[in-house]
């Protein structure tokens, strides 16, 4: 597999899990599950078994070289990608798709956010590697849906079409669906022809350049311009001058709601984008009242559907909550219904704005 590359997206600032996840050091460089191992890290051992450990790049911003090679020693510098600032996934893989082009040309990539959980690897792994080998096939832009376990409105939705399939357990894709409310998301479960967006992707670097090309034009240009330049000393100067002028916008939206050559892989591995409170909630062992208290160190009293994470030399005692996010570090609270934490970013950005950037 030594023309499969994985491009693995880590430049995410983690808001939604303040203050666990704070700007210094987001979610996806912290053991949030408790078992001895980041997201990064976690992610990176699941594309190891996929491909070769020198076709892993990891992009990430600029922020966080230092702390993706403490994690990853088994890498080395010039696999990580630096992005000076935040402009959504669409740059993020053109920067990839270019390192990656003056390797080989002929590469197969798998692109994956490294802060996703996944429950069950051998499965993962068997879906990957047969969508890389669906891509080998065909000049198709693959993206991965799981089905839905729930009516769930944090996640936005790919809707098959069951009249058209390519090989078998592949769909073209008819619509995508930004997150519904609960209604529609109970429809969607019902009809059986909506499966949730993982953004995982699976394609071959000539598809995907020729999507670029053909979709986002703009965003393409300005890599091309001097892509002599990358992997040189003068990169650096290069990639600020391109996410200086470089619109921020999603592949989804920039690319894969717009061809006509996407294909839809629907798996069932235990994915989960662990990236709110609530889904490390849904993802955790809960007491008899429903209760998850992640360091054993709360006294709770009627009070249910609750999630704890306090620092372990901190005892609380708790009357009368129901349905409450509870979280501390380095002396920062949050206090917040479980239903209500999609406002956790707007109170971040605020607490920015009249406390000042370290306490975010």
């Amino acid at each position: 597999m030594k023309d499969v590359f994985c491009i693995i997206m880590a430049g995410g600032a983690g808001t939604r899990f303040w203050p666990v996840s704070r700007q210094a050091k987001p979610k996806q460089f912290i053991d949030i599950l408790g078992i001895g191992k980041t997201f990064l890290q976690q992610t990176f051992d699941r594309f190891v078994k996929i491909c070769p450990p020198e076709n892993i790049f990891i992009v990430t911003h600029t922020l966080y070289k230092d702390l993706v090679l403490e994690q990853l020693p088994q890498i080395k510098s010039n696999q990580i990608l630096l992005e000076p600032m935040r402009k959504n996934t669409a740059p993020c893989i053109a920067y990839a798709n270019y390192r990656i082009n003056k390797i080989n040309p002929n590469a197969i990539t798998v692109v994956a956010p490294a802060d996703h959980l996944i429950l069950n690897e051998q499965a993962f792994k068997k879906d990957i590697l047969s969508g890389i080998n669906f891509c080998r096939k065909n000049d198709m832009l693959l993206t991965i849906g799981i089905k839905p376990s729930r009516p769930e409105t944090g996640y936005g939705y790919i809707q098959i079409d069951s009249k058209i399939s390519f090989d078998k357990g592949f769909n073209k894709v008819k619509t995508f669906t930004e997150k519904p409310d609960l209604e529609m998301a109970k429809v969607f479960l019902k009809s059986g022809e909506f499966f949730w967006n993982s953004g995982i992707f699976v394609w071959s670097l000539k598809s995907i350049s020729e999507a670029f090309k053909t979709h986002l034009e703009e965003v393409d240009a300005l890599f091309a311009e001097k892509q002599e330049l990358l992997g040189t000393r003068k990169e650096t100067a290069y990639i600020q001058n391109i996410y200086n002028e470089v619109k921020s916008i999603s592949i989804d939206y920039g690319i894969m709601e717009k061809a006509s050559n996407v294909a839809i892989k629907c798996a069932d591995f235990g994915w989960s984008d662990l990236g709110t409170w609530s889904s490390l909630y849904d993802n955790s062992t809960q007491d008899e009242d429903q209760n998850v208290i992640r360091h054993d160190n709360v006294l709770a009293y009627h009070t249910k559907e609750t999630l704890f994470d306090l620092p372990p030399d901190k005892l609380a005692l708790v009357y009368g909550l129901k349905n409450y996010v509870v979280a501390e570090r380095d002396n920062l609270l949050l206090i917040c219904p479980k239903d209500e934490e999609k406002v956790l970013r707007d109170m971040v950005n605020d607490m920015k704005f009249k406390k000042g950037e370290e306490f975010s």
